[in-house]
This record gives C-alpha cells, sequence and structure tokens, in this order.
C-alpha cells in the first residue's frame, strides 16, 4: 500500500489549484490512479478504497455522535 503517496497527493491538490482543477477531470477512480502515477504519485486503486472506507466508518461515527449527544 502507498497510504503515504495517497496522503502526499492530497496535500498537494489541497495547495495547488491547478493540479485540483486537473485531478477533478478524471471520471472514474482508475482515471485518477493514472493520473496522479503520471504526476510522480504512486498511489493504486487499493489505496482509494482504503481512503474511502475510512471515510465511511468515520463519517458513520461523527453521525453517531451527534446522535447521541442530541
Amino acid at each position: 500500500m502507498s497510504w503515504s503517496e495517497l496522503e502526499r497527493l492530497v496535500e498537494t491538490a489541497e495547495q495547488d489549484g491547478r493540479l485540483r482543477r486537473a485531478l477533478s477531470h478524471c471520471r472514474s477512480r482508475s482515471e485518477l490512479v493514472m493520473a496522479a502515477r503520471r504526476l510522480q504519485f504512486c498511489i493504486t486503486l487499493d489505496d482509494l478504497d482504503a481512503a474511502w472506507q475510512l471515510h465511511v466508518s468515520l463519517a458513520g461515527e461523527s453521525l453517531a455522535h451527534r446522535t447521541r449527544g442530541a
């Protein structure tokens, strides 16, 4: 897994509007991985899947916490 490369891509895209716009044109996860690799970020579909699963998990925990606190 190349999690650190995915983190580096996200951090760079957050700071670089041109990169962010370029990546926003990707129509699929595969296109995103190919674009990232062309830009020297070594990420995989597995990295994207793991990031999505983490996002969903954290979003669920946040929702559960807000529901309990209400």
